[in-house]
Formats: structure tokens, sequence, C-alpha cells
């Protein structure tokens, strides 16, 4: 069975329109990589989880926010990679400068016997839905896609 994650999407309103949190991915293999690399942030969902604790969880994992507001659901998406993620969003504040992310550990360079640690995310930031749809992982689109339609009443 496809492994299943959850995703939280926080989004504002600003003066010139919604605006949404993207994470960019910690790593090597992320380092140089920007348009079409960012993502929600999410993680698997723990046997017997709700999704929704599991997004809040996640997200509070990868950027050390935790939303209290209601979550709105975005519906679900399978990636390319064969896992699903349930979406949801919240409209909250959160200052990027203030990012606390878990981390992992990898062998880098590879086959080098070292281990070493980085970020699971190393940044994040605010976008407009223009430059999140070109920023965000093809296929989380969906996520961003339910959620202007959330936000235009349609």
């Amino acid at each position: 069975m496809a492994p299943v994650s959850a995703g939280l999407m926080l989004y504002r309103r600003a003066a010139g329109g919604l605006e949404v949190l993207l994470v960019h991915p910690g790593g090597p293999f992320w380092v140089n990589k920007d348009v079409g690399a960012w993502s929600v942030p999410k993680g698997l969902i723990e046997p017997g989880e709700d999704p929704e604790r599991a997004a809040r969880r996640e997200f509070a994992e990868e950027t050390g926010f935790e939303p209290k507001g209601p979550l709105l659901p975005l519906g679900s998406i399978r990636q390319a990679g064969g896992k699903t993620v349930i979406g949801f969003a919240s409209e909250a504040e959160f200052d990027p400068a203030d990012l606390v992310s878990n981390s992992f550990e990898i062998e880098w360079p590879p086959r080098s016997g070292r281990l070493q640690h980085f970020p699971e995310v190393d940044r994040a930031g605010w976008f407009g839905l223009d430059e999140a749809r070109r920023k965000l992982l093809k296929g989380q689109l969906p996520l961003l896609d339910a959620l202007a339609a959330l936000a235009s009443g349609s």
C-alpha cells in the first residue's frame, strides 16, 4: 500500500490578494533547485492518527509553528511517486524568519561513509498564487487550485 501523508497550506489575505506559505526542502539534493521545488509542509500519517492531527503535527515539525485555527479540507492528491497527500488549509500569520525545522541524517556525499544532518526544510516564504504556481511541486498544484477555489467562493 502506498504511503499516505497529510499536509497543511497556510494562507493569508494580503493587499495584492491571497498568499500561501510554502517551504523549500533541505538537504544537498534540493540546494540549487527553486522553481517547481517548493512544497506544502507535509508528512506521513501515523497508524491510527487523524489526518488533521497529522497535518498540524507535520507543519509544526517542519516550521516550528503550530497553527491554531480551523482547517479547511482541500481534498487528496496522488503524487508522481505514488504517495497520497490529504491536504488542508488554515488562515494564519507566520514570519519565515522564525522557521525552525526538524532534521534528517543521510550519507553525504554518497558512498563516503560520512553521515551528515540537514534540516528537513531550509527556508519558507509567502507567495501570491501566480508565483506559488511556479514554485510549487507540480503534483501539489491541485491543492493550490482547491484553496483558490475555496477563497473565491466557487
